[in-house]
């Protein structure tokens, strides 16, 4: 029996979506997106990405396109139909499991001025909504983290409470993404070869995460604000002359040469 598992993942999430803004028809963009890596030949890889920015990809070898594409629905199905069991919401008990194994001592999880006071105020926020939403909010801030903009803010005595805030509320966005390619550039300039580098630990750990079947939008993230950078340099040629707008032109580039609205 042949069962249609792209359609499947596309009435799941317009049935979703309609119930939440109460039978008004979604917006068709604002449903899934499929990116299929262009490689000249088989094995083919394709990602999917949710309406709430959460990303998985096929972790079978495909022969072709559209096989990769229906092993990437399937991925995102049986994680979408996971994250609507109730053990998958955030709850006052998850909480206080979850910062008992954080670390042995929990007397600070209460103190925003730590790193378990901080997960436990990012948890706090996200009270009665699921796993994969949490996610999704988090991959802002593992990003942060690994591009050094989280270190910079600290050095900056902004508070973590106002970071949280202002991040939690704007998310991850293309001038985001941006402002990242920007900094790695920077540090290209410092020490060449680090973009090459990076970039290869990146799709290297892509490639692993793809293929344990978890949730991928941190590894991508990271390997397409790389390679957007790594672009760069080899645009510019002159030390020092950094402008955002070719990144901006080559990401939307980018983005239009694989993307598939569902």
């Amino acid at each position: 029996i042949s069962i249609n598992v792209v359609g499947i993942l596309h009435n799941f999430w317009e049935q979703k979506q309609t119930a939440q803004v109460n039978d008004s028809s979604p917006e068709p963009d604002s449903l899934l997106l499929y990116e299929s890596a262009p490689p000249p030949g088989p094995p083919y890889v394709c990602y999917v990405t949710l309406p709430g920015g959460s990303c998985f990809g096929n972790y079978k070898v495909c022969d072709t396109q559209a096989e990769a594409r229906r092993d990437a629905a399937r991925v995102a199905l049986m994680n979408s139909l996971v994250n609507e069991l109730p053990c998958r919401r955030i709850t006052a008990e998850f909480i206080t499991h979850s910062l008992n194994q954080a670390a042995t001592e929990s007397a600070d999880s209460c103190d925003s001025s730590t790193s378990i006071g901080t997960y436990s105020l990012l948890l706090q926020s996200y009270m009665g909504r699921t796993m994969l939403e949490f996610q999704e909010m988090m991959t802002v801030f593992q990003l942060l983290h690994w591009n050094g903009t989280l270190k910079a803010l600290r050095e900056k005595q902004c508070s973590r409470q106002s970071v949280i805030t202002y991040y939690s509320q704007r998310g991850l966005d293309e001038s985001m993404r941006s402002s990242m390619a920007l900094d790695w550039l920077g540090r290209e300039q410092k020490a060449p070869g680090l973009l090459a580098m990076e970039l290869q630990m990146a799709q290297r750990e892509l490639v692993l995460a793809r293929r344990r079947g978890i949730e991928l939008r941190f590894y991508k993230e990271k390997t397409e604000i790389l390679s957007l950078a790594l672009s760069q340099a080899y645009v510019h040629h002159t030390p020092g002359v950094f402008s955002p707008t070719p990144i901006k032109c080559y990401f939307y580039y980018l983005k239009s040469q694989t993307v598939i609205s569902e």
